[in-house]
């Protein structure tokens, strides 16, 4: 799992990053007995940890890059039945035969999946639910495609839910949004101007009083790996 590509974004990432749908989030619980310990892997700045974290559960918020994990930290502080761990999809540092359920949102295709399923192996329990989340546009078909990859890699027989989930964006938001997403120029690099402008321009020509919808679905895989 690459731990720079994120690094400087983690303050755009927390501000304007779309979160999930609760009817997701209640269904993913629902999948877990009440008292099952969870791993999240790949968590980020806790746009999903947070939101499973209100049920209560037992969780290892797993991330490996320090600036996300600092955001990380302050999402989180009110939950102490999250534990922030420094560790990637491929080394985790978790105990053996320790998790119920091991989730990662939009986080998979950052993954070296087959390392990531050794993984799963050791530290899930028997039989322990793995559980994929990521949201998505219809019409951006390479987003899609990036995220099918990675799960047709990782899954072999998943039980599939979608839920619909739009977002709305102010200007300032929708700004954000893309300087949180890695590989784009930021403020210091080459290139920043031209590309800022040519979001100001989608938004100028999209929004409708001042925001713009972005008709998001959130995809959810589970299945317990062999």
């Amino acid at each position: 799992m690459n731990t720079k590509e994120f690094s400087g974004r983690a303050l755009a990432y927390t501000k304007a990053r779309p979160g999930y749908p609760d009817e997701a989030i209640k269904y993913i619980n629902a999948l877990a007995k009440p008292d099952a310990v969870f791993a999240d892997i790949g968590a980020g700045t806790g746009k999903f940890t947070e939101l499973l974290a209100q049920y209560g559960h037992e969780i290892f918020a797993v991330e490996p890059n320090a600036d996300m994990r600092d955001q990380l930290a302050v999402i989180l502080a009110s939950f102490p039945n999250v534990k922030i761990v420094g560790g990637a999809a491929e080394a985790t540092t978790l105990p053996n035969h320790h998790v119920d359920v091991i989730t990662n949102a939009q986080a998979l295709n950052w993954f070296d999946i087959e390392a990531f399923r050794l993984v799963c192996q050791r530290i899930g329990k028997p039989n322990a639910l793995v559980v994929t989340l990521y949201n998505y546009n219809c019409d951006e078909v390479h987003g899609i495609s990036r995220y099918d990859k990675s799960t047709g890699a990782l899954y072999r027989n998943p039980t599939v839910r979608e839920f619909p989930n739009p977002i709305y964006f102010t200007r300032d938001n929708w700004i954000l949004y893309f300087l949180s997403m890695a590989g784009v120029p930021q403020p210091s690099e080459s290139g920043y101007e031209a590309y800022i402008s040519e979001i100001n321009a989608k938004f100028d020509h999209d929004n409708v009083d001042g925001l713009l919808r972005l008709d998001l679905t959130t995809k959810v895989y589970s299945e317990v790996l062999s």
